[in-house]
Formats: structure tokens, sequence, C-alpha cells
């Protein structure tokens, strides 16, 4: 292998790089630690993570010899090994490799583990869209890796991403104790409330932006894309049972949120309980369902889900053109606040955020009915930019990242 061996990979990671604009920058960024050895980002397809690699790249090196980005999904490893590329790579003075998409190549782990410990001052940074394929690897990396999450944009991202406001995020037992002051000095110079909206329809994925007018178009097609290309990469599922997946998560955008039933559901799909089980917790895990349980999620007992969501907001509106606003509303909140807290279903009220906070949502004119006298419980109403007491305004649960 020489240079001009790999002089097309080369090609690729300068153009993506030319390309790439720092200006803004994702939550996770400024939290990762760059300096371990390897460092793993997983996320759902379309969420930002090469940009993340790239803002990185090209903020760090002076000198782009030390350093190379590939995706494990380019066609050059149909007559290349990853091997002798990070063999060639380590002895010409690379320092730095950054692989994408590694569910797209083979034993991707035991190729990553085996880089780690035989190129001992190598620095790997790896990326994966389909989130299973990372947590269910049979090689365990957890000892040599530092391991993140890249959510898709929050609404306060989404507010700086649009040059409308730059607000600092919030933890949930800050949002809760403080709202009122908070929603007080962001809502004295901007309406909130019609960016939300448009929010809800185009703002979780960050190329809403290149796509423009396509971008529900492109929604579907990025849906279709884990579907047909994701998930077969890290489980082993037949042309049939991908089929059901497909017509599993329309039957469920359909009739959002989906108060469960496994087994009219595995009828509708001419599959059996398990089966059903195992493609529901498989498009949650890709980013494309949210499940709501009573208790914790444990991925490795699948138990039957409460209540079924799309995963945000946009996929609404790109899969279905049903919209319930209550629908919005709660897909919403189970988004944002399910990225960083644990949320189950309460035997009242809808959502239980860390097994504490009890959550009702809806509207501004929203009771305490359902919660009455229930300790720790909240609203979360919409149409309103500034709550009050336990009445906390939807949008502001989009500052939690």
């Amino acid at each position: 292998m020489d240079y001009l061996d790999i002089q097309p990979l080369i090609n690729v990671f300068h153009r993506k790089l030319a390309a790439t604009d720092v200006r803004f920058k994702r939550y996770l960024y400024g939290q990762i630690n760059w300096n371990v050895r390897m460092v793993g980002i997983k996320g759902a397809r379309g969420v930002g993570k090469t940009t993340l690699l790239m803002q990185h790249i090209k903020e760090t090196f002076d000198d782009l010899d030390e350093v190379l980005y590939v995706s494990l999904d380019n066609l050059w490893f149909e007559t290349h090994g990853l091997d002798e590329l990070v063999e060639f790579l380590y002895t010409h003075g690379v320092t730095h490799i950054y692989f994408d998409e590694v569910h797209k190549y083979k034993n991707w782990a035991l190729w990553l583990k085996n880089f780690f410990d035989s190129y001992p001052d190598l620095n790997i940074v790896y990326t994966g869209s389909a989130m299973l394929a990372i947590e269910n690897s049979v090689v365990d990396l957890s000892r040599r890796q530092s391991l993140y999450t890249l959510h898709g944009m929050s609404f306060r991202e989404y507010l700086e991403y649009e040059g409308i406001a730059s607000l600092p995020s919030l933890t949930l037992d800050e949002l809760l104790a403080d709202h009122v002051k908070y929603a007080l000095e962001v809502t004295s110079g901007t309406k909130l409330l019609k960016h939300f909206d448009q929010y809800l329809k185009r703002g979780y994925y960050p190329y809403y932006r290149e796509a423009g007018e396509d971008y529900l178009m492109r929604l579907g097609e990025v849906v279709r894309l884990v579907i047909d290309g994701d998930i077969p990469a890290v489980e082993d599922i037949t042309y049939t049972t991908m089929h059901k997946i497909k017509k599993l998560l329309m039957v469920i955008a359909g009739n959002v949120p989906l108060e469960v039933n496994i087994n009219k559901l595995s009828a509708q799909l001419e599959s059996t309980r398990d089966q059903t089980l195992k493609m529901l917790y498989l498009l949650d895990r890709a980013g494309l369902l949210c499940l709501l349980t009573d208790k914790v999620k444990d991925y490795k007992h699948l138990v039957g889900p409460k209540k079924i969501y799309l995963n945000n907001t946009n996929l609404m509106y790109a899969l279905t053109g049903k919209i319930s606003e209550g629908t919005l509303r709660e897909t919403f909140f189970a988004n944002q606040v399910g990225a960083v807290s644990t949320l189950t279903m309460p035997k009242c009220g809808d959502f239980m955020a860390d097994g504490r906070y009890l959550f009702e949502v809806g509207g501004s004119r929203k009771t305490f009915e359902q919660i009455a006298d229930m300790p720790d419980s909240y609203l979360a109403l919409d149409d309103m930019e500034i709550g009050n007491g336990n009445r906390v305004p939807l949008w502001m649960f989009g500052c939690l990242y």
C-alpha cells in the first residue's frame, strides 16, 4: 500500500473538512474528553456526529498529515482491509484516526480493540449511527474507551443555531426550581412560541437547514436507511422481518400515542409476541421510537411497553399526516426530558422522571385534577411563555441540554 492507494480517502476527508462550519457547535462538543486514547460517539442517524468530528479536527490539527477521517461504509473497503490501512497510516506518522459509521464494518469492535492494544500511542475516535450496534458488541471496549451519546438538537440549540437566542442549559432540578426567573430573562426580548412551533416541525435534525423544503422527504429517506441499512448491519434479520419492522413503524405512526396491546400488534404483523417486542425495542434503540414502560427499561429483558411514541416531533410530520396536538406535546416532552432523565409510566399523570418528578402535559388551561395531591407533581403547559408555581411552560423542557 502507498499514498496513491489511500488518496481517494484523503480526498473525501479534505473535501468534508473544507465544507465544515465551526461557528455553531452541538452541546456534546465541549463535554467530550478528546484526550483519551479511544472515544466512542453514538447517536441516531442524522443528528450530526460527522460534523462533530470534523469540527474537532478543524480546530485541533495544524498538520493534517497527523490525522485521517474515514467512513467505514466507503466502497474503498470492498478491495482494501482496515488493518492494512491502519498499519500504513501508523507507520507514516498518523497519530489520530477518526472512524465514522463503524457498524458498517464486520467485527468492527474486535478491530478497534486490536488497534488500541497493538498501537499504544494511536488515538481513535469512532461513531456509530445504530446505537444498538455499539452496546450489543460482543467485544468489551468499556475499559478502553469513553463513550458518549449525541441526541438530536434541543429547542435551546435550535434557537442558537437560528441566531434567535443563546440560552444556558439547565438541569431538571434547576428548571423546576427557577423556571419563572429563567423564563422572564429569556422572553424579555424574544417571542419564543412561534419559534417553538417551527422547531416541532423542523428542528431536531441539524440538516433541516440544507434540506430546505425537502426536509420531511429527506427525513423519510433517513428512516428507510435506518431500517434497510443500519439495523441489518448489526442484527441477523430476514427481508420478511425488515418488511414487518416498516409496517410496525407505520402502524404506530398512525396511532400514536399507542397504548399497547402486544398480542393485537403481533396479529397485525403475523408475528409472535417475542418477535414483536424485539422489533419494538430495535426501533427504540435506533432512535425511531420512544417506548414508555412502568419500570426502568432493561434491554436484556424485554417487557411490553405501556405507551409508544415516535422518537421526536419531526418524525411525526414526516411519517403521518395525522398530527394530534396532545400527542405532539407529549412526544416533545418525552424526547427532550428522556435525553437527560429516566422516564417511566406512572399510575396517574403522563410521565415520571427519575422516579421522583410527576408530570402531566397539556395546554395552558390544563389543571392539576389528574395529579392532585401527588408529591413533586408539575404541569408542563403549552401556549404559555412564563409559568408560575408548579405550572411550567412546555418549551422550557427543551433547554435541558
